[in-house]
This record gives C-alpha cells, structure tokens and sequence, in this order.
C-alpha cells in the first residue's frame, strides 16, 4: 500500500477520505492527534513544513491542501473519470469551480464572520456576496458542476460547501441543498462518511 494520508477526524483530512473513496484506490491512514499538537512535530513538519492536515504521501510524491490533494489523485488515478482530459473543453470549468472553493468562497467567509476589513479590490475573494451570488450559477440548473458529470471538482467545492452549511456559515439554500444531497447520497461520499465515524469513536471522539 503506497498511500498514506495523515489525519484526524476532526481536521481537513476527513474530506479528504472522500476523495480517495472516489478515486478508488487503498490506502492507509496515520493518525496525528492534533489535540496534542501533533502535527507540528518533527515526522509530519519534515513532510509538510506547514505542520498541518491532510497530508499525503504516494510513494515519494508529498502532497499537501486538500484541494490539490483531490485533484492529484483524480489526475493520477482517475483521469477520464473523475477529472476532465487535458485538452478537454469542461477541463476549464473543473478547475475554475475546484479553485474556487478555497481561494474566494472560504476567505470570503472567513472574511464576513471575523469582521476583516478589506478593499474589494484588492482582496482575491471580492465580496461576500458577491461569492454567493456566483457560488449558485456553479449549479444553476444542473446536477454537479460540470452538468450530469461528477467530478473530483464537486468533492472540493460540495464538501466545502456542506461543511460551511453545517456551521451555519453559509445559508442552506434549496439549490445549495438539493446539491450536497446528491453528494451525500453518493456510495462513496457514505464510506467516507462511515470511516470517519469509526475512526471518531476509536479515538474516543464524540
């Protein structure tokens, strides 16, 4: 087994399970208690300077930030089904709503609840509201991102976005809803989500 993702539950690497139940590959899970401060000692820093979670290692590729996570391993071992060709017309729309996820929808919302003041101008996320109104054409009248296909992209911008929901950050609209419900129903999504749970209560986790 060549994979291994360092995580905890309670951390981004917990997403990143669904990602590599969709991508369909083994893989093997190094547990960091990040109560403890784990994650900042010297076995995970040499790999990931930053001391955080998900951290994956494929042999000796070193991946981290869990959206290059995903589409690295949509690239590599799902390529023509859950990640676009490369000279594939939808290839820009994949990255454009994977990127988007995590450099405008959550600084925005981290921006909005801490109460950041910011030029719009000069601040890569824009708006708050700006980001939602744009967050809901991604899925304006189609199932997934890129329409009746799903791909890795909507395990970075869906899981985001159900996270945000569950925490109240972001309104639950009908059509943010109805999304993260095909998500969730998603065999892969709900071994994700079993594991997850097991690991929580190995861990002696509520």
């Amino acid at each position: 087994m060549s994979i291994s993702l360092y995580y905890h539950p309670y951390s981004r690497a917990a997403g990143t399970i669904w990602a590599l139940e969709e991508a369909g590959v083994p893989y093997d899970l190094k547990v960091v208690d990040i109560m403890k401060g784990e994650q900042k000692e010297s076995e995970l820093v040499a790999k990931n300077p930053m001391g955080k979670l998900p951290t994956l290692v494929d042999g000796d590729v070193v991946v981290t930030e869990s959206a290059a996570i995903a589409l690295y391993l949509a690239d590599r071992y799902a390529a023509g089904r859950l990640a676009p060709a490369l000279d594939a017309p939808e290839r820009g729309t994949y990255l454009r709503w994977a990127f988007f996820a995590p450099s405008v929808i959550e600084p925005a919302v981290m921006a909005r609840g801490a109460g950041w003041e910011v030029k719009e101008i000069a601040a890569g996320w824009g708006n708050y509201a700006a980001m939602l109104a744009t967050a809901q054409t991604a899925i304006a009248g189609r199932d997934f991102l890129l329409g009746d296909t799903f791909s890795m992209a909507d395990v970075v911008f869906g899981g985001l976005l159900r996270f945000l929901m569950g925490f109240k950050q972001i309104e639950p609209t009908a059509a943010f809803s109805a999304y993260v419900d095909r998500l969730d129903a998603r065999p892969a999504f709900q071994r994700a989500e079993a594991r997850n749970m097991a690991m929580r209560k190995e861990l002696g986790l509520k």
